[in-house]
């Protein structure tokens, strides 16, 4: 059984003007012309558009799915990596709708939004030029891959890490705590074992710890988006401070 381009075009929320364009330039021929001079098109046919689409959705310009298209031998081989790039744009997106979803909740019951899990699910690449420029394309890499590597639960258990140690960061800068008093310390060892957790970082390599440790201090507070994780800037100041004690103690 065929359907019309007329059908194909409704079924697949597209129009028969870009049928024809698929047709005209080689990605998707009809499977027949009927005497009416309509194009018709089969299960095989569908099948491919629904991969061509698939490709579009992703990204990829039509030359490009040509190439693809043109290369794969097993549709069912081809659907499935399709259906495995899905799957994973499934999670990253019901991440995103986990954070937005917190943000509202903090925002409406009066209470700050976690810094730390409002753009979970958001593409961290974007980040790379700027972890490029500080520490280097090998650094970038090896916490890419690590990142990249760790299941969903695992990741979710890393940002509550995180969490938990800026909350408590927050806590101790808030009870005006001393810098150098065992509580902040003990807060600054945590820290620096967290660092030593992320792969591609000084602190990992064991490369000039004592340094890295202290100028991320100083960046808290220079730059307002770590030091946001921390209340603001007198709380960035505070880990800053506790952090170079720490450095200049143990490190």
């Amino acid at each position: 059984m065929d359907r019309s381009i007329h059908e194909v075009a409704k079924l697949a929320g597209t129009t028969s003007r870009t049928l024809r364009h698929y047709d005209a330039i080689g990605l998707l021929a009809p499977t027949r012309i009927g005497a009416n001079g309509y194009r018709r098109y089969d299960e095989a046919a569908l099948v491919r558009l629904q991969r061509i689409l698939l490709l579009r959705e992703l990204g990829l310009p039509l030359p490009q799915i040509a190439e693809i298209l043109g290369r794969e031998t097993s549709e069912v081989r081809a659907l499935r990596t399709h259906l495995e790039l899905l799957r994973r744009e499934q999670q990253r997106l019901g991440r995103q709708v986990t954070a937005v979803s917190a943000t509202i909740d903090a925002l409406e019951g009066g209470e700050k939004p976690m810094v730390e899990n409002m753009f979970d699910g958001f593409d961290h690449t974007r980040y790379e030029d700027e972890v490029t420029e500080r520490w280097g394309a090998e650094a970038y890499a090896r916490g890419d891959t690590w990142w990249r590597g760790l299941s969903a639960d695992e990741r979710a258990d890393w940002q509550r890490q995180v969490a938990d140690l800026n909350r408590d960061w927050q806590d101790a800068a808030s009870r005006g705590v001393a810098a150098d008093s065992d509580e902040a310390q003990a807060l600054a060892g945590r820290h620096v074992q967290w660092l030593t957790g992320i792969p591609g970082t000084p602190a990992a390599s064991g490369a000039d710890v004592k340094g890295y440790v202290s100028g991320l201090g100083e960046m808290y507070v220079a730059d307002p988006r770590f030091g946001a994780n921390y209340g603001g800037a007198d709380g960035a100041a505070f880990v800053r401070d506790a952090l170079r004690i720490y450095a200049e103690a143990r490190l």
